[in-house]
């Protein structure tokens, strides 16, 4: 990857910790940019790409372990400020000539560390405070010119520095939320010892960004853009119609599985907001004929997935059949790809051409787009805040994370239009409450499930009724690998459950899934 211009770069070196991407957000949250890179990658190759500083992350491994993950000392005398965190600190310590020991005293989750000489990486932080420990091996005896900051009851040596070389590390995690005062170690490191100036803002970013596509595309480049009505095609799509106004077609597919209003915030609030030229594809009714009869989850995810495609590749084609009409012919195609995506896939060129049977089926075979990606640098949270920047409405940035198949699988059974009709009134009185509370940003996703096959007896006014149960599922979560079950105030659930079983007359109960994933999934189909 190449950095943003005029920004200075610090790379974290992976060892295999967990904790790599979160390193990297917590620079960029310090105005840095940072990028990740595998321990592997030569030093000289680190070297060349003239990073301001090199931070080496944690990692499970003994440095004194066969095959464990080391790193050439030439970091460390290269002139370039490198802080080491757990198993980099240790490496440190190692590469320098310090004594790293396997002392038998293991120290993992919240640990007391004692401050006895602060000097700049630990300035103005308490002299006790509690951190996040996560090793077996410790740091008996620091490397020579070094001062020695702090300890625990098992480790002696738990954070040193050598400010003239510029060099400092800590036994801990400072990344981590349960490292006290972890940030503002990391931005004493960065700020005070490396020298990096702060110039990463969501402001530059979005410019930068908007003047990087101007220039790949060119003069006269035509770009189309696919839109799911989620925030990263709709940043994307923000960025590079910025920078290319109506030479940038978006295509929206409406399949009819999407939430309330969530059709026509896309049809005329991100038209109104960016004055993108947008062609909506409307293709409910071939999804509903697709889909009557399916009840088996699997077969629904396929059948969606499948005419998805279908749809999209059809206005695809009406797209670029156009444009050819007049001449015209559409070079580009506007991915919302994320710097996870990137790192997990192995880092990419940030070059390749998209040929196509990857995206398009009924053209030339011949024809290839040029991908166009203005947020492979970003993360989710930064995504959001080049959004705002941009001016998208707030209910589309912060919009929770929806499936692709949409409420196709959040109705339980057949998925007719009057299941979604219901399902959809359900969901969109769920969420105003959510809202009204003040919790959406506290809330990582809260599907609303609507149990089709199920009738259960109630009672309104003086009769019986046969209605479907719904369930909410409220979780809290960072990355969906894993999530809790929310714990909603009971107030708000009672002004759920109390507005959906008044307003939407098939429903009559309305429950709440409490179960954590794992074992349970999100999603229930």
């Amino acid at each position: 990857m190449t950095q943003p211009a005029e920004h200075d770069l610090v790379l974290v070196v992976d060892f295999g910790a967990q904790y790599a991407q979160l390193i990297a957000r917590r620079v960029r949250e310090a105005r840095v940019y940072s990028e990740i890179v595998p321990h592997t990658m030569p030093v000289a190759e680190m070297l060349a790409r003239q990073p301001k500083a090199i931070i080496l992350s944690g990692g499970p491994s003994s440095v004194y372990a066969e095959g464990a993950p080391g790193i050439d000392t030439d970091v460390f005398t290269s002139g370039v400020p490198v802080f080491g965190m757990c198993y980099g600190f240790q490496l440190m310590a190692k590469g320098l000539g310090g004594e790293v020991a396997h002392t038998g005293a293991r120290e993992y989750g919240r640990t007391p560390v004692v401050v006895s000489e602060p000097g700049t990486l630990l300035e103005g932080i308490p002299v006790e405070h509690k951190v996040w420990m996560s090793h077996g091996d410790s740091v008996a005896q620091a490397p020579e010119g070094f001062t020695v900051l702090a300890s625990t009851n098992d480790t002696p040596v738990a954070a040193f520095e050598d400010v003239g070389r510029g060099l400092a590390g800590v036994q801990w995690h400072p990344e981590v939320l349960h490292s006290e005062h972890g940030q503002k170690v990391l931005e004493h490191f960065l700020h005070h010892i490396a020298g990096c100036r702060q110039t990463w803002t969501m402001l530059n970013i979005a410019e930068e960004q908007i003047e990087r596509v101007r220039e790949q595309i060119g003069d006269s480049g035509i770009a189309i853009c696919g839109l799911s009505g989620g925030v990263d095609s709709a940043v994307a799509a923000a960025i590079v119609q910025r920078a290319i106004g109506d030479r940038l077609h978006c295509v929206f597919v409406d399949h009819g599985l999407l939430r309330e209003g969530e059709a026509e915030q896309v049809e005329r609030d991100f038209v109104a907001a960016t004055g993108v030229n947008l062609h909506v594809y409307d293709a409910r009714e071939t999804f509903l004929a697709a889909l009557a009869g399916v009840t088996d989850p699997e077969e629904k995810r396929k059948i969606i997935g499948r005419e998805f495609i279908r749809a999209f590749e059809a206005a695809e084609v009406e797209v670029l059949g156009e444009a050819a009409e007049q001449g015209e012919k559409v070079g580009f195609l506007v991915q919302g790809t994320l710097y996870p995506d990137v790192v997990e896939s192995g880092g990419g060129a940030g070059t390749s051409n998209i040929k196509s049977h990857h995206n398009v089926g009924g053209l030339p075979e011949d024809l290839e787009f040029a991908l166009v990606e203005p947020l492979r640098t970003l993360f989710k949270d930064e995504v959001r805040l080049v959004g705002e920047q941009l001016g998208l409405p707030a209910e589309m940035v912060w919009r929770q994370p929806f499936p692709g198949p949409g409420l196709g699988i959040r109705i339980i059974g057949e998925v007719t239009a009057d299941r979604l009709d219901i399902l959809r009134r359900a969901d969109a009185i769920a969420r105003q409450e959510l809202t009204r509370a003040g919790l959406d940003r506290d809330i990582w996703q809260m599907p609303v499930v609507l149990l089709a096959d199920v009738r259960s007896v109630g009672v309104q006014g003086d009769g019986r009724t046969y209605g479907h149960p719904v369930v909410i599922r409220p979780v809290t979560s960072e990355d969906a690998m894993t999530a809790d079950w929310a714990r909603l105030p009971y107030d708000v659930m009672e002004r759920i459950s109390t507005r959906i079983t008044n307003e939407v007359a098939e429903v009559n109960r309305v429950t709440v899934d409490i179960t954590s994933k794992p074992p349970g999934t999100i999603e229930w189909e």
